[in-house]
């Protein structure tokens, strides 16, 4: 059995999960959203800037790779691109074209290595715990292979 079957039989069931728009995954300590260059011209055009000027006003190079910056704010580190509305929902101001590594919270290969580490990820994502869309493995795999990281 290939050792990737092996590590997802915890979750052979499936498993659940709805965005509550609480913007914990957007936001905490200092961290990395990686994207590629596809992703950055997407997500230029998408701003009506060019890539250069999307590198100079939303980005930084770290470990010679392109990620988004982070705003300081009360509640710790912020996406440069997240937003909360009047009523604390959180949103991303530029949701279509989101990163792959935004578009796969959850199911991050760190996530997913057992039962613990998705407990440990729940703690702060609401949208894991008890209900939400339901995803067959074959759908959780296939988001799992979209993320690059």
């Amino acid at each position: 059995m290939p050792d990737t079957e092996k590590d997802t039989t915890w979750y052979e069931d499936g498993l659940s999960f709805e965005c509550t728009q609480c913007g914990n995954c957007c936001t905490g300590p200092p961290g990395f959203v990686w994207f590629d260059e596809d992703e950055g011209e997407a997500m230029a055009e998408h701003l009506g800037l060019t890539v250069e000027a999307f590198h100079k006003k939303y980005c930084k190079k770290k470990q010679g790779r392109w990620t988004l910056d982070e705003v300081s704010t009360r509640n710790g580190f912020d996406c440069v691109f997240l937003r909360r509305d009047p009523e604390g929902k959180s949103l991303c101001s530029i949701y279509p074209v989101r990163p792959t590594q935004c578009r796969t919270w959850p199911f991050w290969p760190e996530n997913l290595k057992t039962t613990r580490h998705w407990a440990r990820a729940a703690k702060s994502c609401p949208g894991m715990k008890n209900g939400g869309t339901f995803y067959p493995v074959e759908q959780v795999r296939v988001i799992l292979g979209q993320n690059k990281d």
